[in-house]
């Protein structure tokens, strides 16, 4: 169609204005569309670079942990949430004698350790090292990290050092009991001396008696050794609390026959029966019982009080009104040959903690300068008798397995009227003895 007049020409002429503003707009968007691709590219490009140092780096850092993980002196073992062995170090395999990876960890286990250890963190392995294990968890990602250290020249010191130290304890039990036994002896020896020649009948039974008396005192000294030594089960009886209390304080007249030494009896609660060996049981009183005579020296007041600090527990204690004992005798009395008697073996309230112990129970002390001390022997109240282990006497200590023998009377029992002490004052709270007052 032919353009006609001023007006088409007008149109035309728009048009291509029109389409030259669109041209430089295209060519605008495209030159800033162009600078977009290179930012991008110059971006992509430092950020590719950046991961490739950063993966460099991390490269360089696991190098690095792995050669740390191999120079480690023990060895080191991670688990996947499987149990299988993901990674070990050289010392892990050296340790072991086997390649543990790619392995059940489990697996591993029962091949190289040796027979079962009462102590799960220390075993023995089949290559006769021992090794210490230690697991942690890897946090949030399921599997272990277990650390193994060679102890075997740990446990073989050890070793050493626990036979030193049972010899130096032997020496010096051996020594304490030599002192001990010498004097009862030698005054034994000189009695039973006596004895061979003519005498008139009252001066030989007083050479008897003192005899009797000084052999079962050396008993003594023995059964201590053998309860401390052994530290076995006892066969337990219905017991009064009451009456042992009474066999108590009547097996320590002789001890205060010429002393001021009172010993009283008190009930602040009502107790049942108790189920204990009630002669392990009065030998230990009697040994807190004379511990406190030999603080009191001349004269004196004992107390054996009952109570009942808690419905499932029985509390006896032993106190006295003596000098008392400082904080640090109070905290070591208990330790095995300690004494602060040049005459003493250090093993009597050691083996009051022997024996309360094997009942459940347990032994405190308190005390202060000047304020005499208390002893309390705290057990739980038991209802039904422990049954007697394989071995085990009616009466009398339950050695060790392997070693059946039982604990008898070596000298003959007290005359008829001097033995348990049934008691004829059970319904009294109070009871009093005096050790002068009973003196014939």
């Amino acid at each position: 169609m032919p353009l006609n007049g001023p007006s088409s020409a007008a149109r035309l002429e728009d048009a291509f204005n029109l389409f030259n503003e669109m041209s430089e707009a295209l060519a605008q968007s495209y030159r800033e569309l162009e600078g977009q691709v290179l930012r991008l590219t110059e971006e992509l490009a430092a950020a590719r670079s950046e991961r490739l140092q950063t993966l460099m780096e991390k490269a360089a850092l696991a190098n690095r942990l792995q050669r740390l993980l191999e120079a480690l002196p023990g060895g080191v073992v991670v688990l996947d949430g499987a149990g299988q062995v993901a990674e070990c170090n050289r010392g892990a395999t050296e340790l072991l004698g086997t390649a543990p990876l790619h392995r059940p960890w489990s697996e591993v286990l029962a091949e190289v350790l040796a027979a079962s250890s009462d102590n799960p963190h220390q075993r023995r392995l089949t290559n006769g090292r021992y090794v210490s294990f230690s697991a942690s968890s890897l946090g949030e990602e399921p599997g272990q990290i277990i650390l193994l250290t060679d102890v075997s020249e740990m446990h073989a010191l050890q070793g050493l050092v626990e036979q030193q130290q049972r010899l130096t304890a032997m020496g010096e039990m051996l020594a304490g009991m030599a002192h001990q036994i010498r004097t009862p002896l030698a005054a034994a020896v000189l009695y039973a001396s006596h004895l061979g020649g003519e005498l008139p009948e009252v001066q030989r039974k007083k050479f008897s008696d003192k005899l009797l008396e000084r052999l079962r005192h050396l008993e003594r000294q023995v059964n201590d050794m053998l309860v401390f030594a052994r530290a076995g089960r006892y066969a337990m009886e219905k017991v009064p609390v009451r009456r042992l209390l009474e066999r108590a304080v009547q097996a320590m007249e002789a001890m205060v026959k010429h002393r001021r030494v009172e010993f009283r009896i008190v009930e602040e609660s009502i107790c049942p029966d108790i189920y204990i060996s009630e002669d392990a049981f009065l030998g230990a009183l009697t040994n807190l019982m004379a511990n406190a005579v030999e603080a009191l020296g001349d004269s004196g007041l004992v107390t054996l009080s009952i109570s009942r600090p808690e419905a499932a527990s029985l509390r006896i204690s032993v106190i006295d009104n003596g000098p008392g004992m400082s904080e640090d005798v109070c905290r070591r009395v208990f330790q095995p040959f300690f004494t602060t008697r040049s005459s003493g073996t250090g093993l009597g309230l050691a083996v009051v903690e022997c024996v309360v112990r094997a009942h459940g129970g347990s032994v405190s002390c308190e005390s202060a300068p000047g304020q005499g001390a208390q002893f309390h022997i705290d057990l739980p109240l038991v209802t039904e008798p422990t049954p007697l282990a394989a071995g085990t006497t009616a009466k009398g200590l339950t050695v060790d397995s392997g070693c059946h023998e039982s604990r008898g009377n070596l000298i003959p029992p007290l005359p008829a009227g001097e033995g348990r002490g049934e008691g004829n004052n059970h319904g009294a709270r109070d009871v009093s003895w005096s050790g002068a007052a009973r003196a014939p």
